[in-house]
C-alpha cells in the first residue's frame, strides 16, 4: 500500500520559522568562522607551522560555503551540515585535551547550533518553495 504524503504546512506557519532558522544559521556560521580564526591566530600552539597555511586549511571549507549561505540557498545550507561535521570532530578531539578543553566545548556548541539551524532552514525552505509552487 502506498504511503500518503503529509500535507505541507501553511506559508504563515513557515515564514517566521524560515526567518529564525536563517538568522540562527548565519550567526552560528559567522561565529564558528571567527572563533576558528581567532583561536588559530591568538591561542593555538602551531609547533612552528606557518599561521597562514593552518588558517587556509582550516577556513577553506567554510569559505567555500559563504556565497551560498549569504544568498540563502537551501542546498548550500544542507552542504553546510556535512562540512560542519569536520569542525565537530575537531572540537570533540580538543575537548578531551585538558589544554584545549574550553576551546573544544565552545566549538562543539557552535557546531551543534549551526548543524541544527542549517538543517531546519534547508527543510523549511524546501517546504516553502514547494508550497509556493502549488503543491
Amino acid at each position: 500500500m502506498a504511503r500518503t504524503a503529509n500535507p505541507l504546512p501553511s506559508l504563515e506557519w513557515l515564514e517566521p520559522r524560515l526567518k529564525l532558522m536563517r538568522t540562527l544559521s548565519l550567526w552560528s556560521f559567522a561565529a564558528l568562522l571567527v572563533f576558528v580564526l581567532l583561536w588559530s591566530l591568538l591561542f593555538a600552539n602551531l609547533h612552528g607551522a606557518r599561521t597562514w597555511v593552518v588558517l587556509a586549511i582550516q577556513l577553506t571549507p567554510l569559505a567555500i560555503l559563504v556565497p551560498g549561505m549569504l544568498r540563502g540557498n537551501a542546498r548550500t545550507h544542507a552542504w553546510c551540515c556535512f562540512v560542519v561535521n569536520i569542525y565537530f570532530i575537531q572540537a570533540v578531539l580538543a575537548a578531551f585535551d585538558p589544554n584545549r578543553m574550553v576551546y573544544g566545548w565552545l566549538q562543539m556548541i557552535l557546531c551543534v547550533a549551526l548543524f541544527c539551524s542549517a538543517m531546519m532552514y534547508s527543510r523549511y525552505r524546501l517546504q516553502y518553495e514547494r508550497k509556493l509552487a502549488g503543491e
